[in-house]
C-alpha cells in the first residue's frame, strides 16, 4: 500500500490500482492550490474543468460532490499551503480497448506549495504542439521532453511555438505578454483553458491575438501562469530579456492575490 498522501475513491491506493495509470498513461486531471486559510482560488472552474474533461476523455459524467468529498479527505491532517492533484482515470482501461473503459475513478495527491509568486522564468522557444490541447491531460511525455531539453540549454522551462508559427502555451503554463500600451495579450492558439488565465481576465484589460516569436520578444513582458505559481515573470525567451518588475505584472500579482478562495 502507498501512504496516506494518495488516495483512490477515497481510499488507501495500491500499487495495483496505478499500474494502469503508469503503463497505459490514458487520463486527465486537475491541479489546485490550497491556501493556508484552506481555501482554493477558482475552485468551481477546476471542478468544471474535470467535469468537462471526463466527457471528453472518458464519455461519463463525473459528480462533481464526490470530487469534493474525495479531496476534502485527503486534506485532513495536511500542512497548508499545499497543491492538491485530482486526476480521473479508470484502473481497468486496456491498451487494445481503450473504448471499452468508461467507468472512471478518482486518485487525489497532494504536495506541499512554494510561496507565491516563484523567481521569474527564463523560456527556451520550441516548435511543440501538445495533443487535445483543450483537455489538461496526462500524456505529458512531450511537454516534459521539451522542458528537459530547454533545462539542459540553461533554460527553466519551454515554450511552445505551433507549426504555423505562432505562441501558444507553456510546458503546463499559460503564457501571456504585454504589449507596448499596457494591455495584456493572451495568444489566440489551440491551448489549455486555465484557470488561473480565466480569473486573471476578470481582473485587468485584456485582448486575445496572435503571437509570432518575434512579436513575443518585441512585448514590454510576459508572464506565466497557473495554479501553483499564480504570475510568474518570464526573464527571458531565448536572448530576449524582460522586464521583471513591469508595473502590470505587479498589479496583476496583486490582483491575484486578491481573488477570494472557495471553500471545500
Amino acid at each position: 500500500m502507498l501512504g496516506a498522501m494518495v488516495t483512490l475513491d477515497g481510499k488507501h491506493v495500491s500499487v495495483d490500482d496505478l499500474l494502469p495509470l503508469a503503463l497505459t498513461n490514458v487520463g486527465h486531471f486537475t491541479s489546485m492550490r490550497v491556501d493556508s486559510d484552506g481555501s482554493i482560488r477558482g475552485l468551481t472552474l477546476h471542478l468544471e474543468r474535470l467535469t468537462r474533461d471526463c466527457k471528453i476523455v472518458w464519455h461519463a459524467t463525473l459528480n462533481a460532490d464526490r470530487v469534493r468529498e474525495y479531496v476534502r479527505q485527503a486534506l485532513e491532517g495536511q500542512s497548508l499551503p499545499c497543491v492538491v492533484r485530482v486526476t480521473v482515470y479508470d484502473p481497468k482501461v486496456e491498451m487494445g480497448h481503450p473504448a471499452d473503459a468508461n467507468h472512471p475513478h478518482v486518485l487525489v495527491s497532494v504536495r506541499g506549495a512554494g510561496a507565491l509568486p516563484p523567481a521569474p522564468l527564463r523560456a527556451q522557444s520550441e516548435v511543440y504542439e501538445r495533443e487535445l490541447p483543450q483537455v489538461k491531460h496526462v500524456g505529458l511525455f512531450g511537454a516534459l521532453h521539451a522542458r528537459g531539453a530547454a533545462q539542459r540549454a540553461g533554460f527553466d522551462d519551454a515554450l511552445f511555438v505551433g507549426r504555423d508559427g505562432f505562441v501558444s502555451e507553456g510546458g503546463t503554463w499559460n503564457v501571456a505578454f504585454v504589449d507596448q500600451e499596457g494591455t495584456v495579450v493572451w495568444p489566440a492558439a489551440p491551448v489549455l483553458p486555465g484557470v488561473t488565465m480565466a480569473l486573471l481576465q476578470q481582473q485587468a484589460d485584456h485582448r486575445t491575438a496572435t503571437v509570432t516569436l518575434a512579436q513575443a520578444k518585441g512585448m514590454a513582458a510576459a508572464f506565466a501562469t497557473n495554479t501553483s505559481i499564480g504570475v510568474r515573470p518570464l526573464a527571458a525567451i531565448d536572448d530576449t530579456e524582460f522586464p521583471v518588475d513591469h508595473p502590470v505584472l505587479r498589479r496583476l500579482q496583486k490582483a491575484y492575490l486578491s481573488i477570494a478562495g472557495e471553500t471545500l
